[in-house]
């Protein structure tokens, strides 16, 4: 057996996986041989008992990764909103609505990115730090500049991780400083077309690990030409598309007063909800939206932890589930304060309990809340791995033949680390802990297609 856990391509890995293909479906791989292709696929999943495994063991003499006593793995963690020039700002100025913080603090930051010394070192801690949280896939907003957008993708590819990343389009004078905004909805396109040329074309993007994302930023902050224009380039090219929907009272607002509909019947008008869009927040959404977003096949990044300082609502997760509406978690770095994809899993529970049983103690318990919310840690793992990958039409999030082997190694016998099983052996129970216990410090390696990309 190896020990060396830096390259897996051609490999095994032997241990106990966790994993949730369905929203409430955990599924424990114990005492499993998971193996792994030259190209980072996974080839073979075989448990004891397998007919298979004896053949695989012995095929891969010399060549398996035994896990360590304590020692878990998880699919890598898909995050699918994420405002990368952001960073620098986490934790800061989250009293302020929405449309201040914007102008105030978020422009004014992202137009700094123009200086491409000053992204480059910013995007490198970022991608760093979320490999080393066990992010493996990111969707990034990037900025309204094409040259950081291009850096964007560069440091993605460099540093192994699996992102989509999107320049972010923001042309509406009436909505967006002089300063910083594209200069017509012409600008804005000829930029994402060659941020996207850029990113297919990238000599060491020929796996296509990184992808391009057509990001007009939300309804507000672009003219209707932009969007016209954006919807005909996502038919023309098939990228996938991201934007925001309905996250807070003024951002629905303003799209109800502007065109008498809501953001997602506008944003269908103009050929921009397809199988590959990724909607942020969507916590307005009607039923009908909902439906109109299950007929197209579009997505909705849940972000539960900026949602508590800047949408006035809960998203009505369950309800969208239920509706047929695929639906990943996101962080929403910088309006959530927080870079774990761990946490969102915590804040995506918390919250849907919350909304399920209120919050208004002057309210009889029976009017408090909205019966049906809650949803279960496993859910929001799912969420947060497979359901990621749905989203995304991305083979990611599952330990089955086929999918990448994106995964995190999880190490609950790290004192620096939060989780202390005790005397426990349930893996259920461990699986709990772990979701609810683990820290950076309890993440000894993160693989993306195979290879380490992340090692505490």
């Amino acid at each position: 057996m190896t020990t060396d856990m830096h390259d897996l391509r051609d490999r095994a890995v032997l241990g106990t996986f966790f994993h949730a293909p369905s929203p409430d479906g955990l599924e424990v791989l114990a005492d499993t041989l998971v193996v792994v292709d030259a190209a980072g696929a996974i080839a073979a999943v075989a448990p004891q008992g397998d007919p298979r495994r004896g053949a695989l063991e012995a095929q891969f003499a010399g060549k398996t990764l035994r896990l360590p006593e304590g020692s878990y793995v998880l699919p890598g963690m898909v995050d699918l909103h994420v405002h990368a020039p952001q960073y620098p700002q986490l934790g800061l100025a989250l009293d302020e609505p929405l449309e201040v913080w914007l102008h105030k603090y978020t422009f004014p930051l992202e137009a700094r990115y123009a200086d491409l010394d000053f992204a480059a070192e910013r995007y490198g801690m970022l991608v760093d730090d979320l490999l080393a949280n066990g992010t493996t896939t990111a969707l990034y907003f990037a900025t309204q500049h094409r040259e950081a957008s291009q850096l964007l993708a560069d440091i993605c590819i460099e540093k192994g991780q699996r992102a989509l990343v999107g320049k972010v389009a923001m042309d509406d004078p009436a909505a967006c400083p002089d300063g910083y905004r594209d200069a017509s909805p012409e600008a804005a396109v000829a930029d994402t077309r060659a941020v996207i040329e850029h990113i297919r074309q990238h000599r060491d993007n020929g796996d296509g690990r990184v992808l391009p994302v057509i990001t007009p930023r939300f309804i507000p902050s672009c003219t209707d030409a932009t969007l016209r224009e954006l919807g005909a380039l996502a038919a023309e090219c098939g990228c996938h598309v991201q934007t925001h929907c309905s996250e807070s009272d003024w951002a629905h607002g303003h799209v109800l007063e502007r065109y008498g509909m809501t953001d997602a019947a506008a944003l269908d008008g103009f050929g921009l909800l397809t199988r590959r869009t990724v909607l942020a927040h969507s916590n307005f959404l009607t039923t009908d939206d909902m439906d109109r977003l299950a007929a197209r096949g579009s997505g909705v990044a849940h972000c539960a932890l900026s949602n508590i300082y800047f949408a006035n609502s809960v998203f009505p997760l369950r309800a969208a589930m239920e509706r047929g509406v695929r639906v990943g978690l996101g962080t929403d770095i910088s309006g959530g304060p927080s870079a774990s994809m761990f946490n969102a899993c915590r804040t995506t529970v918390q919250s849907a309990r919350m909304l399920e049983e209120g919050v208004d103690p002057a309210r009889p318990a029976g009017e408090r809340g909205r019966p049906g919310s809650a949803v279960s840690l496993v859910t929001a793992f799912h969420l947060a791995t497979a359901g990621g990958g749905d989203a995304l039409e991305l083979p990611i999030g599952r330990f089955a033949p086929g999918y990448r082997f994106d995964a995190i190694a999880v190490d609950t016998t790290r004192r620096a680390g939060g989780i202390r099983l005790f005397d426990l052996t349930d893996p259920v129970a461990i699986f709990e802990k772990v979701l609810y216990g683990a820290t950076r410090a309890n993440l000894s390696a993160v693989w993306v297609d195979g290879r380490r990309v992340a090692a505490g």
